[in-house]
């Protein structure tokens, strides 16, 4: 059982670690949960890439961070999740520039957005938050290879509890559009993606963590209305009596903690909460994963269906 718990933050659980010549990757590093998980691993000698779209924010990231730890090793790269070509051309300069990745945190995501599209034509959420993710994943696969640590967390949800991945229309093509069954689909995605890249990468030592980080205020929740938030601050609060919002550190300590924890080495394809390993639970509206969100099956189904829309081919 893991010695931390809800109320951990990323100092603590990054405490007495040694990251020195590490490289950790981190996507949607210029803000929020992203940009303090960088500044954290930064703290205990990693080099960390701070991956996002407008490099404007991520220079401003990157001089907060400096402020606290002026020796922080802290590259900056731009990618936008929502196109295949941008990804192609980011992953391109990262295998230029870069020699291995030890940690892949796939970090960054979008909430309960309007129903918009990427430039590929994917429904926005599930396009950004998993699409993209595994194209860039995909893309970097070779420096993760040469990675020493070689683990890759995924950013989850707890919202993954609002649906099962809909195989059959994933871009709300056939049925009305509703962002929060966008949105819970795509975390369950996440999941998944965990799953499929635990069982198909664990004999090379790689591993895969879906992390849900907490209830936190940030910027994530910039699409909502104001009708939209008291709707979900009443279903959270209905289904958890006790719910309190965490700090961003709170927040970003379960994917410090998957990236690093001792106890998971050797183990992956799980999902992580309150810095422990999630049970398996079809009940519970506070905690646990859903059963739907680890199925080996559908982690297949996903990973079949992501080669084909993205065309990106992982190593066999």
């Amino acid at each position: 059982m893991s010695e931390f718990g809800w109320g951990s933050t990323t100092d603590e659980v990054l405490a007495g670690k040694d990251l020195s010549g590490r490289t950790v990757f981190i996507t949607g590093a210029n803000s929020g949960l992203g940009q303090e998980t960088a500044r954290a691993m930064a703290a205990r000698g990693a080099e960390v890439i701070m991956a996002g779209r407008d490099q404007a924010k991520l220079d401003e990231a990157v001089a907060a961070i400096r402020t606290e730890h002026p020796k922080a090793q802290l590259e900056t790269l731009t990618v936008d999740l929502t196109s295949l070509e941008n990804i192609r051309a980011a992953t391109s300069r990262a295998r230029q520039r870069f020699q291995k990745i030890d940690i892949l945190i796939n970090n960054a995501g979008v909430m309960a957005t309007p129903f918009q599209h990427t430039h590929d034509g994917f429904e926005m959420q599930i396009g950004t938050n998993h699409f993209g993710h595994f194209a860039l994943t995909g893309e970097l696969f070779p420096l993760i290879e040469r990675g020493h640590l070689k683990r890759i967390v995924n950013l989850s949800s707890r919202g993954h509890h609002f649906a099962p991945v809909d195989f059959d229309d994933p871009h709300f093509t056939q049925r009305a559009y509703d962002p929060w069954i966008s949105y819970g689909h795509s975390k369950t995605a996440n999941v998944l993606f965990s799953v499929g890249l635990d069982a198909r990468y664990s004999v090379l030592g790689i591993h895969a963590y879906a992390v849900h980080p907490g209830g936190i205020e940030t910027n994530l929740g910039r699409h909502m209305t104001e009708e939209m938030r008291e709707a979900l601050m009443a279903r959270v609060t209905s289904r958890d009596s006790g719910f309190q919002w965490k700090s961003i550190p709170q927040g970003a300590a379960t994917s410090c903690w998957a990236a690093t924890a001792e106890e998971l080495e050797g183990k992956g394809g799980v999902y992580c909460e309150d810095c422990h390993v999630g049970e398996v639970d079809d009940e519970s509206s506070t905690g646990g994963v859903r059963s739907y969100a680890v199925n080996s099956s559908y982690a297949d189904r996903l990973w079949a269906m992501s080669e084909e829309a993205t065309g990106v081919r992982y190593p066999s």
